[in-house]
């Protein structure tokens, strides 16, 4: 079986003996991956009337658990974009009717963002759907290769860094 990174290895082979590729060929299937899962995931969420990233900040708004609710700068280091864009994203939230902006009471610099009773309803309705649409892209793989891959996965996020999204925990909430 052969792809088309594959071929782009091959070429550089035969270009370029004295350079072994091979990082080349983990990079490129990743990053064509990457390309090939957002295109479907950005398809699926306009279907729902929702750019990816809108999903992205509600979802990471749900699963934080009641109130529901995290700091800017949470949700700026769980998206890993600029503060720039995070408040741009936030603008257009709420501008939707899917989030709100509160003070901190802890801290009167912050602000706290808060998924809406609308919000909650639209991540609802749309995490089924959307887990089961990743099913479909990961059909692809045997049960024990998705194990694999997801182990593998890891160990490379780890090993770049990528450990926590630093979210504020339950925990926090249930101080309050």
């Amino acid at each position: 079986m052969s792809d088309v990174v594959d071929q782009i290895l091959a070429q550089w082979r035969r270009e370029r003996p004295d350079v072994d590729v091979w990082p080349m060929g983990v990079v490129g299937r990743i990053t064509r991956l990457s390309r090939l899962l957002d295109r479907e995931l950005k398809e699926f969420f306009a279907g729902h009337g929702l750019e990816r990233w809108e999903f992205d900040v509600l979802a990471t708004l749900r699963r934080s658990g009641p109130p529901y609710e995290l700091t800017a700068g949470a949700l700026n280091r769980a998206a890993m974009v600029t503060s720039g864009a995070v408040t741009n994203r936030i603008d257009r939230l709420a501008a939707r009717g899917l989030v709100e902006r509160l003070p901190d009471e802890e801290d009167r610099r912050s602000v706290r963002v808060r998924l809406t009773d609308q919000g909650r309803a639209m991540v609802d309705e749309i995490v089924g759907p959307h887990v089961a649409n990743e099913v479909r892209l990961l059909a692809g793989l045997a049960p024990e290769e998705r194990e694999r891959l997801t182990g593998l996965l890891r160990g490379l996020l780890e090993s770049l860094g990528d450990t926590s999204t630093e979210e504020d925990t339950p925990e926090r909430h249930a101080s309050r």
